[in-house]
């Protein structure tokens, strides 16, 4: 049994690294998410997906990005209130009928998608779909087994 448990999450590991989003906390005042971009492109560092949420007082973006290391070292040195959880990113062969199969597949396996949001096009130009599930390693052993095509931080980076 140990044995089996090991070999799992070998197996994860060797898929790749697990995609990683950041939730900055940004005022909600005009430009400041423009300035974010600004900052990051400014090192190189494209914005690879975006969910914006939208409150009174302060707005939370959560972002992927294309180097994840130096952003992190970029909201550690500017003062930047972040944080980051892992993904689970799916390339979808179409978007309509590969979105609703990627869904009953969580839903049979009785996991929880915590929320989810389109990226930018993948590198092949396909459909990208990230979730925030509550069981990464039950979500994409649950996924690849059914023959879902799983994408990891190697590669998104462009």
């Amino acid at each position: 049994m140990d044995q089996e448990l090991e070999s799992d999450s070998r197996l994860v590991a060797e898929n790749g690294t697990p995609v990683r989003q950041f939730a900055v906390m940004l005022p909600n005042r005009v430009g400041a998410l423009a300035s974010l971009v600004k900052l990051l492109r400014s090192s190189s560092i494209e914005v690879i997906g975006l969910s914006v949420q939208d409150s009174r007082d302060a707005t939370v973006a959560r972002l992927v990005l294309s180097d994840t290391d130096t952003a992190e070292s970029i909201f550690c040195e500017k003062g930047i209130p972040h944080t980051t959880c892992e993904l689970v990113v799916i390339a979808l062969k179409e978007s309509g009928p590969g979105l609703l199969q990627c869904l009953d597949t969580m839903m049979i396996a009785e996991t929880n998608v915590d929320f989810a949001y389109a990226l930018l096009p993948g590198p092949n130009g396909q459909a990208l779909l990230a979730m925030h599930v509550e069981d990464y390693d039950f979500a994409t052993s649950v996924l690849n087994r059914s023959g879902f095509k799983l994408m990891y931080e190697e590669d998104l980076v462009r």
